[in-house]
């Protein structure tokens, strides 16, 4: 299987087509080029993506779930746990983690201010190889935290691998300085082309759709 790597090239592939396609059908992307969504950073986006959706589609979320558990099982070599960060990577991640027979856990945003004070939740096994499942990559700064937990609790991180990806380039230049590969099953680019190809977007809209992953922050309807 052919995947988007966040420190090396993208390749679209079957998997990354399919994938863009079903999030567009069962609407867990919208794409609003002219009506923009407002996300919690105060960035204005033509597009929102809750992946979280997937998950009362049993075609999407079986699909998914079998595409995560392939591309670990071809790429990543040895795998000891596999571990969802909090949120939305917690179905998935456990989803995945049935589906190849491993041990589970779930990296919280902070550690708990009560009872034992976990920031992570099950088994911590010291050098334990660990990968990450979040359920869409933006600035990479949440998933990069959790993997920075997992290092903290004595565990190795293989890689964070995700449902989707932006594609920013900030969180490339975050996954390099990190030390932590980054695999997605679909990005940005192959879902405007799904979405082009299938007339969920005009072609006009395209060049404003393509500004806004360049440059986010500054981006305006």
């Amino acid at each position: 299987m052919k995947i988007w790597y966040i420190c090396g090239v993208k390749k679209t592939d079957e998997t990354s087509l399919q994938v863009a396609k079903l999030l567009l059908e069962i609407k867990a992307v919208k794409l609003s080029p002219n009506e923009p969504f407002r996300w919690a950073s105060g960035w204005h986006s033509p597009i929102y993506c809750d992946n979280r959706i997937t998950l009362s589609y049993p075609k999407a979320r079986t699909y998914i779930r079998q595409q995560l558990a392939d591309l670990i099982s071809s790429h990543l070599g040895q795998v000891d746990i596999i571990a969802g960060v909090a949120t939305a990577g917690i179905p998935q991640g456990a989803l995945v983690a049935e589906a190849l027979g491993l041990p589970f856990i779930y990296v919280r945003s902070s550690a708990k201010e009560h009872g034992m004070g976990n920031q992570i939740e099950g088994l911590v096994v010291p050098e334990a190889r660990v990968v990450l499942i979040e359920d869409l990559i933006s600035t990479g700064g949440s998933s990069l935290k959790a993997a920075q937990a997992v290092r903290d609790a004595g565990m190795q991180v293989t890689a964070i691998v995700s449902v989707f990806t932006y594609g920013f380039p900030q969180a490339e230049e975050n996954f390099k300085a990190a030390k932590v590969a980054g695999y997605s099953l679909t990005d940005y680019s192959t879902l405007l082309q799904v979405a082009q190809e299938n007339n969920y977007i005009e072609s006009s809209a395209l060049d404003k759709l393509n500004a806004w992953r360049e440059a986010p922050e500054q981006w305006q309807a």
